[in-house]
């Protein structure tokens, strides 16, 4: 992953923002305390990116995948439409707590812009549906240089967006953020609609953690930077969503990269530990590189 990437990942202040002042405001009005739905997982769960993650004798990789974590950030979606078939036979490998959390197709972010798209959305919403069950939020991530003059676009996407399908959106430009005005039309459509304000963690693009929530769910992405900084980072992510937790945070969507995916399932492994510590949840820690959370650094 080369988004937000740095050739000098120790000089970099990693410390969290404070909250946006309307975070505390939303969670407060759509929350309630108790223990959170806690979702943890990885990009993707090919043996060939997760090194060291499957031992010998492992058999299907999605089937060991899911016999350890309880969800996958879905890639895939973004580079293909998969027809039933293939959704059908993803969900019954894996168990029934388990979430596919997909990422809506690059032909309509990326490729048109969210202009003209309804006819593709449609047949997206058709191929993902077939994970019933097991469909956790799908997230729309758009181009670095997709910026507020198209949000006439996000409106009209989220009008056409079928009622009762979670959705998350990461936005890329700064200028969604910095500009107050701006700041606070996009987060009222986003509010208005129940969608998730996704935020990214990344080591090159600090400007863009803005830790403004929009609806009771944290759908973080989180991209180490292959350097021990990365445990930290992630025990002070632990630290704030117990805190946003005792606020009324309900809903927690994890899921660990790295600019070179080498130690994302044993990140991932100590952030479940840490969470099961911090707020009380009981996710079962995976086995990785032989043990609970492997040799991280």
């Amino acid at each position: 992953m080369k988004f937000g990437s740095t050739d000098t990942p120790g000089n970099i202040d990693y410390s969290l923002p404070v909250d946006h002042p309307e975070t505390a405001t939303v969670l407060s009005d759509k929350g309630s305390k108790g223990t959170p739905d806690l979702y943890v997982g990885c990009a993707k769960w090919n043996k060939k990116d997760l090194n060291n993650f499957y031992p010998d004798g492992a058999g299907d990789e999605l089937t060991y995948y899911g016999s350890q974590f309880n969800s996958v950030e879905l890639n895939a979606t973004f580079y293909n439409t998969f027809d039933a078939d293939q959704i059908k036979e993803w969900h019954d490998k894996v168990p029934e707590n388990f979430k596919f959390f997909p990422k809506v197709n690059r032909y309509i972010s990326h490729l048109k812009w969210l202009n003209g798209i309804e006819d593709a959305t449609d047949n997206f919403i058709d191929s993902i549906v077939h994970f019933k069950e097991k469909l956790g939020t799908i997230f729309l991530q758009l181009r670095g240089n997709f910026k507020p003059k198209f949000f006439d676009r996000v409106q009209s996407f989220l009008e056409h967006w079928p009622e009762g399908i979670p959705l998350a959106i990461e936005f890329r430009h700064p200028d969604w953020f910095d500009d107050d005005i701006v700041a606070d039309e996009l987060y009222g459509l986003l509010e208005e609609n129940n969608i998730a304000n996704v935020l990214v963690d990344t080591a090159g693009r600090r400007d863009l953690l803005h830790m403004r929530l929009t609806n009771n769910e944290a759908f973080i992405r989180y991209v180490g930077a292959n350097h021990p900084t990365d445990v930290p980072r992630l025990d002070e992510w632990a630290q704030r969503l117990q805190a946003w937790n005792e606020q009324g945070l309900k809903n927690i969507h994890f899921f660990v990269h790295q600019n070179k995916e080498k130690k994302s399932p044993a990140l991932a492994a100590h952030f479940i530990q840490q969470m099961n510590e911090e707020v009380g949840t009981d996710l079962s820690i995976p086995v990785v590189g032989g043990d609970e959370q492997g040799n991280l650094f």
